[in-house]
């Protein structure tokens, strides 16, 4: 089998492409998330994932949508946060994730 010319550059253009891709990309967390569980703080798009990262997990562990939509809700002030802070046994880092929900959300979570 031979290739003409335009598939040769075809093959290298996608090639490239590929190379160009990075081979995992991070979970993406958007302003609009932000805004819709009502957070008023800054937005901190790692602090933002760190703190959703928790409520998918705890979805994954337990399968069930409702929790991940209550573990979020309030910006993360639920009393489910916290339940699922306490399953992850995350408990050590509660303290760093206060402070992160102070700064997403202006206020003390009160968890």
């Amino acid at each position: 089998m031979h290739l003409n010319s335009l598939q040769l550059c075809t093959a290298a253009l996608t090639l490239a492409l590929v190379a160009a891709v990075p081979a995992s990309t991070p979970h993406h967390v958007s302003r609009r998330s932000f805004f819709s569980l009502e957070c008023k703080g800054v937005f901190d798009a790692a602090i933002f994932a760190r703190l959703d990262r928790i409520c998918d997990d705890c979805y994954n562990l337990f399968r069930e949508p409702q929790l991940y939509t209550l573990c979020r809700k309030d910006c993360f002030m639920t009393d489910y946060f916290k339940g699922c802070v306490e399953v992850l046994q995350e408990t050590d880092q509660l303290e760093i994730f206060k402070k992160y929900i102070i700064q997403l959300n202006g206020a003390d979570p009160g968890i």
